[in-house]
């Protein structure tokens, strides 16, 4: 590590460990020093704001290719699965806005509140993650695998939630009031179990900063891609670039397998890379079907430029 790397590095410790002491969500230079990569459009607290029309697209990328895109790019902690889900047949989309809670400490709680009532927040503090929500957000919230008494929201937080990011919540914990809940038409929740108490002796640490849910790290403004087999986390910069190549294997998948049943070519000279001769037919047959394209012709055409098929 140089001594310019060494030095940033200590210069964001520094001033995270400052935003703990001092504030309850980092200051919006704070989340853009977090997430560097990212240069485009942000909300006004920092956070990447990806381009709506990705992150519908990102709707119809299968868990495994977005997990396997990831990976190739180094990122190898997006991934948590073994969920309880309200509606396990709903895809759910968003930008993370996160929540730090742990074991109720009464000094620590007592220093939170005040800043908070210093900041204008009102009510319980479980719900102030709730109120910095903008619409295609998805609330996510490390609430250390506690299900009796860590009861984040209920019903009447989650029409809050609703009303606010039209989406819903993934939390490493637990909910009550699950058939009010249910009643939520849009609403959507990935948790760890659900329960009848109530939320006590825990306490609200952060808003916005970095979380972990299970095997991820969960950056404020990834992009969550939530199934029924589990949720990937996404790095705002890399957004693109899964939905493009995932939507490009789909395409050559879908070529692949109409000139399998025509009888064309035989599995092994669709199974491998491609000869000159199957690639000219590909783009023979997308200028036929240009139906087919999920994303632009210009998106697709700068994509080729640099795929290895």
């Amino acid at each position: 590590m140089n001594r310019s790397t060494l030095l940033t590095f200590f210069l964001l410790a520094f001033a995270f460990a400052g935003a703990a002491a001092q504030q309850i969500t980092p200051t919006p230079e704070q989340i853009i020093a977090l997430t560097p990569e990212w240069k485009g459009e942000r909300f006004p607290d920092g956070r990447p704001k990806t381009p709506d029309r990705l992150l519908e697209r990102l709707r119809n990328v299968s868990l495994e290719e977005a997990w396997g895109i990831l990976r190739n790019e180094g990122y190898n902690n997006a991934f948590e699965g073994d969920w309880m889900i309200l509606r396990p047949d709903q895809v759910m989309v968003g930008r993370a806005v996160t929540a730090q809670y742990m074991p109720l400490r009464p000094e620590w709680d007592k220093l939170i509140k005040e800043k908070g009532q210093a900041e204008g927040r009102i009510g319980g503090t479980n719900s102030w993650p709730i109120d910095v929500l903008a619409p295609g957000d998805v609330y996510i919230a490390d609430s250390y695998g506690k299900i009796v008494d860590g009861t984040l929201i209920g019903d009447n937080l989650g029409n809050s939630i609703y009303a606010k990011s039209k989406n819903g919540v993934i939390f490493y914990g637990s909910v009550r009031d699950i058939e009010g809940l249910e009643k939520i038409e849009g609403f959507n929740a990935w948790i760890k179990g659900y329960d009848p108490s109530y939320i006590q002796q825990m306490m609200l640490a952060s808003i916005n900063n970095p979380i972990r849910i299970g095997r991820a790290t969960v950056l404020p403004g990834d992009v969550v891609l939530a199934k029924k087999g589990g949720i990937i986390f996404i790095p705002p910069h890399l957004l693109e670039k899964v939905v493009i190549t995932a939507e490009f294997i789909a395409l050559r998948d879908q070529f692949g397998h109409q000139r399998l049943r025509e009888g064309k070519y035989t599995p092994g000279q669709i199974d491998r890379q491609w000869t000159d001769e199957i690639k000219a037919d590909f783009l023979s047959w997308i200028n036929a079907n240009p139906d087919k394209l999920p994303m632009t012709r210009a998106e697709l055409d700068a994509f080729m430029k640099e795929r290895n098929w």
